[in-house]
């Protein structure tokens, strides 16, 4: 028997199952850095990279438990940015909503161009502007319908990024205990390890690694936004979270021990994936274009939940300017079908610029400095997430017995400092200190206008 679909106070319906969730947590753990930019990360660090995955992995899980905490005690919000609006007021949430908005339209840009370049794989002939529209019309059309259908394409995105890590864990686990041999030795879990150092390619090579494997990291927030519309919100947001690190233990450890224990680290390639790597050393010849699929799907699943994040948090924004204003009449409404449908069009809409990128080099050069910006930006926005976390609880919304952050007093300012060092550490990584600089100027540039915006709306008594 079906459970009924509840209907929110604003017209959203809480659609999407536990099952949904959960796989949607799973495919916002696992992007395409796993499937083709782990080789780069295990090139400059060898087998350290495991402790950079592992530092990295329970920092975001403590995030992700602040910011479970706060949907913890009101699960009828749509985006955790509601939270930093409500405990750092008006000024700072609307300078974090704007921004992170304006950060996963980026993203959708980026991951729409990687959908084309999958697609020209085989189809080498079809136009980019013509794969982009497709794609990005189909996805934009299946979060217009219903967020149930959403929560169902991106399970089976989730589904087969899964399948394909299992494969390759079970490939290796094979060839490691039957000590298969390769073109490059045996496969062997003494290959992990063989001649260890920390720094194999010096401090520096370590230490850029972190601002890599966090951007891969990127968007694992993206679970607390279904919350809005999940049947069972406390019991999902539990679950969610507290896997989070269970996931990118067994997803990204375990793949990161098979791929070093079947290729020795000194002997990988960082121009390809390794994927494709492990599964051709183990005799499979279609392993490219079964990558390049796999890939192909994890763009195709963050440029679908990209859509639905950036919808709902540009609803967000316009429920909180005035309701006389034309933002407000023209974009905080909820369709028949329950969802932010003129938010998500007009989301979708920017995203249409992408196509335009690939008429001249210049638009390009402009659109990678600009997703530079945005990511960094990202560590500034979970930064604020982490501080409105703070004003949480020490504020009467308070829930003593609810999803609490665990060892509060030192995992909250560990986690904040912690950001706070990858911001720093940009610095010192030549092709990341424009986005770092660019990341500064854009907060005190909007966060200004934003800040004078507000004394405008709230004349001095």
């Amino acid at each position: 028997m079906k459970s009924k679909i509840v209907e929110n106070q604003d017209g959203t319906m809480r659609a999407l199952s536990n099952r949904h969730v959960q796989m949607i947590a799973i495919g916002g753990t696992i992007g395409t850095g796993l499937f083709l930019g782990s080789g780069s990360t295990i090139s400059k660090t060898g087998p350290s990279v495991m402790l950079v995955y592992i530092v990295l992995g329970l920092f975001f899980f403590f995030m992700m438990r602040a910011i479970g905490e706060m949907f913890y005690s009101d699960p009828s919000q749509h985006t955790f940015v509601s939270f930093i609006s409500r405990y750092l007021g008006p000024t700072v949430g609307h300078f974090t909503g704007w921004t992170y908005w304006i950060g996963l339209v980026f993203v959708c840009m980026a991951e729409l161009t990687a959908t084309a370049t999958y697609v020209q794989y085989w189809f080498p002939n079809i136009p980019s502007w013509i794969v982009e529209l497709v794609f990005l019309g189909i996805l934009a059309s299946v979060n217009l319908i219903a967020a149930r259908l959403f929560g169902e394409a991106e399970f089976w995105f989730a589904m087969i990024k899964i399948v394909a890590i299992v494969a390759m864990i079970v490939t290796g686990i094979f060839m490691m205990s039957s000590h298969a041999v390769t073109p490059l030795g045996h496969a062997s879990l003494t290959n992990v390890f063989h001649n260890y150092t920390l720094f194999p390619h010096g401090v520096f090579n370590f230490i850029s690694a972190f601002p890599m494997v966090f951007f891969a990291f990127q968007g694992i927030e993206f679970v607390s936004i279904t919350i809005g519309e999940a049947k069972s919100p406390h019991t999902v947001i539990k679950k969610a979270v507290n896997e989070t690190l269970i996931r990118i233990l067994l997803f990204y450890i375990g793949a990161l021990i098979v791929i070093m224990g079947i290729i020795p680290w000194t002997s990988l390639s960082a121009n390809s994936s390794p994927f494709v790597q492990v599964f051709k050393l183990a005799g499979f010849p279609a392993a490219a274009a079964t990558i390049n699929f796999v890939v192909l799907t994890s763009a195709a699943s963050s440029l679908n939940s990209c859509i639905f994040s950036a919808g709902r948090h540009f609803y967000q924004l316009a429920t909180e300017v005035p309701e006389n204003s034309w933002m407000h009449k023209t974009f905080a409404k909820i369709s028949k079908n329950g969802v932010p449908a003129a938010a998500i069009i007009f989301s979708a809409a920017l995203v249409l610029i992408t196509p335009l990128m690939s008429l001249t080099t210049a638009i390009s050069s402009v659109f990678t400095i600009v997703t530079g910006v945005s990511s960094d930006m990202y560590i500034i926005v979970y930064t604020l997430a982490m501080l409105a976390h703070r004003k949480y609880r020490a504020s009467s919304d308070f829930l003593p017995n609810g999803f609490v952050m665990p060892w509060y007093r030192v995992t909250s300012p560990l986690t904040i400092m912690f950001f706070a060092v990858i911001f720093i550490s940009l610095f010192f990584i030549p092709e990341d200190v424009i986005g770092a600089i660019g990341a500064i100027v854009w907060t005190i540039a909007f966060g200004g206008i934003e800040y004078f915006r507000q004394r405008k709306l709230v004349p001095a008594e």
